[in-house]
């Protein structure tokens, strides 16, 4: 028992430290202040080689030489701002883990809210169906009987009242 939790707690304690071992110490800057906005810019940009990690957490070769890069822009004195324009430039819009509100990106972002509501009309809609079938079925179960009819109902219920 004790076993499998101190397994437990050492593999979860891998799994967070692993993104902080894809900044080898060679690319550290001194200055905490330029390391910490190295860091965040790091975080917002894609590993194109991954995909689906940013630069901070990709141990590929092209996330190491973009740190790199970061940090070299940092150095020279540009703004965070002049940094990404940089990269976006060089790499296209791609770069960007989450892309910028523009003309060309208003469909990426607002296929979200679009397909909610989507959603929510489709879920009103088969919900209001299904009242009205229902309405329909609870309708025709309260019709009234003919004469006919109610004369044979009545007839069986004497017929089944009666013998007993």
């Amino acid at each position: 028992m004790i076993r499998k939790l101190l397994t437990g707690l050492l593999l979860s304690l891998a799994l967070i430290a692993g993104p902080a071992l894809a900044v080898a110490p060679d690319e550290i800057l001194d200055d905490p202040v330029l390391e910490a906005r190295a860091r965040a810019l790091s975080a917002e940009l894609r590993c194109m080689v991954c995909q689906n990690q940013s630069i901070d957490d990709s141990d590929a070769p092209l996330a190491k030489d973009l740190r790199v890069l970061v940090r070299e822009r940092l150095v020279a004195g540009d703004s965070d701002g002049e940094v990404i324009d940089y990269l976006v430039s060089r790499y296209g819009e791609f770069v960007l883990l989450k892309p910028r509100f523009a003309w060309h990106t208003i469909l990426l972002w607002a296929a979200g809210p679009i397909a909610l509501v989507a959603g929510l009309i489709a879920i009103f809609a088969a919900l209001r169906k299904r009242a009205g079938r229902s309405r329909l079925a609870s309708g025709s179960a309260q019709q009234h009987l003919t004469e006919e009819e109610e004369r044979r109902l009545k007839t069986l219920l004497e017929e089944t009242d009666g013998p007993a």
